[in-house]
């Protein structure tokens, strides 16, 4: 439905997005995700004909729409913002695409409650959005963009004005409307938790770059390069340095213990810089006496590397507790269901993990494997 080919739009000596290759396939939902300045809305404005690329091609359903003006396009928007027409009706501000279409008043009436009762909104048609919650303005602004039967819908991160309870709430009613009516969609974030919770797939963006596509639970567990690693959940990146290269590096880490990485140690060398990525949730920890294994030349990457620690804090977060704890010469967190952690600062602790469940990234950044 989308083949966006090698677009680069840059201001000047700015570039604000570089390069970006991009494919979205019919009745897919594909969000693009990043941080603030990563170049991701200006993706979907280039799309959507409000921006114009450098250089580059878009295409939409095989047909290329590069110079076509944004309403010869055959796609529809939903904004941050909301974007409602103040001195329309619900009914109004949802009928007014297809009127601009030349759609006559019966049926773009007839349309207009189509869309407002798939987004729940029946029964407001003669409301005025100074009338509505924040949710319903969304929902009313949503029912606007598909009103137009567009073949494709692009999304800019429209429920960032929304409260969590409530944009959790409609994570799962845009995810339900798109199963429904099967529209191609493509979503711009800053939020991983919408991404994981809407994506077929997904793409990461930053400094202007397209570093990572694929389906969210494999882009998390197989990130292309550090930024990806860090940007999506949260993890402990743990600086170490390369003592030995025997078929594969042996590292001298920060915790009290070398261990083996379970990578190819072609391209590094004894001395060289390797960081470590240690999910918390891929932490074992347990309150007994601690013990620490130094995991010796002989050792296979399924070894199990156990350090001792000590815990220095526990803070409740309602459902979940985050443990800090000191091992060795650097900090260790880990996150539990509150209900599964019992212990408090000052306990000593065992931390291990399985060396084939980290993840590993040499000194540029670049993932080693």
């Amino acid at each position: 439905m989308l083949e966006l080919s090698g677009a680069t739009v840059a201001y000047g000596d700015l570039t604000a997005v570089d390069d970006v290759s991009l494919s979205v396939a019919e009745g897919e939902l594909f969000c693009l995700l990043g941080p603030s300045g990563s170049g991701k809305s200006t993706v979907l404005r280039t799309i959507a004909g409000f921006e114009d690329p450098t250089t580059g091609r878009v295409e939409l359903g095989g047909v290329e729409v590069t110079d076509a003006e944004p309403y010869d396009r055959d796609c529809s928007m939903v904004f941050q913002d909301w974007a409602l027409f103040p001195s329309e009706t619900v009914l109004g501000n949802v009928a007014f695409g297809p009127k601009m279409a030349g759609v006559g008043r019966t049926e773009r009436h007839e349309r207009a409650r189509e869309m407002l009762d798939l987004v729940e909104m029946a029964g407001y048609e003669d409301a005025t959005p100074d009338q509505l919650s924040g949710g319903q303005k969304q929902r009313v602004a949503l029912a606007r963009s598909l009103a137009v039967d567009p073949d494709l819908l692009l999304l800019d991160e429209p429920l960032s004005n929304l409260d969590r309870k409530l944009r959790e709430t409609m994570q799962l009613e845009l995810k339900r409307i798109h199963e429904q009516v099967g529209t191609t969609m493509l979503y711009v974030t800053h939020d991983q938790n919408e991404t994981f919770t809407l994506a077929d797939r997904m793409g990461v963006m930053a400094d202007g770059e397209l570093v990572q596509v694929g389906e969210p639970s494999t882009v998390y567990d197989d990130p292309a390069d550090r930024f990806v690693e860090g940007f999506l959940g949260t993890t402990n990146f743990v600086e170490c340095r390369v003592a030995a290269v025997e078929g594969s590096p042996v590292l001298e880490t920060p915790l009290g213990v070398e261990a083996r990485a379970p990578v190819d140690g072609a391209g590094l060398a004894p001395g060289d810089s390797v960081t470590v990525s240690l999910r918390p949730e891929r932490l074992t920890v347990r309150p007994e006496p601690a013990a620490t294994q130094r995991v010796e030349d002989g050792g296979t990457a399924t070894d199990t590397v156990t350090v001792a620690g000590t815990v220095t804090e526990v803070v409740h977060r309602g459902a979940d507790v985050r443990v800090r704890l000191d091992v060795g010469e650097t900090t260790l967190f880990v996150e539990r269901p509150a209900g599964e952690w019992t212990g408090t600062a000052g306990d000593r602790v065992v931390v291990s993990w399985d060396p084939a469940r980290a993840v590993y990234f040499d000194a540029t950044g670049a993932r080693c494997r």
